[in-house]
């Protein structure tokens, strides 16, 4: 798993029928400094803007849906409450 924060929200109404009525969040990665750390998440817990969460990622996001085939490389599992971020190292990828 992985920390992120979440920047922002997608709103697409045509996708993938497995996706429909999934929230969509996009996440920028901790520590990441460019662009190119921002990932797009299925958000499974609740959260919003501005909240750290848990993230997983590749064949583990698949496993928290009934459907191992849908088509997510990244799930939010958990809404952080602290953290203590002097122990993040750099680079952190998804």
């Amino acid at each position: 798993m992985y920390i992120a924060k979440v920047v922002g929200n997608i709103v697409s109404t045509k996708k993938e029928d497995s996706l429909v009525g999934s929230k969509l969040m996009i996440l920028k990665m901790i520590h990441a400094s460019s662009l190119d750390n921002l990932i797009v998440a299925v958000d499974l817990v609740g959260s919003g803007v501005d909240d750290y969460v848990l993230v997983s990622c590749g064949s583990s996001a698949r496993q928290t849906f009934l459907n191992k085939e849908i088509p997510v490389d990244a799930a939010i599992v958990g809404i952080i409450d602290n953290f203590d971020e002097r122990m993040i190292k750099d680079g952190i990828r998804c």
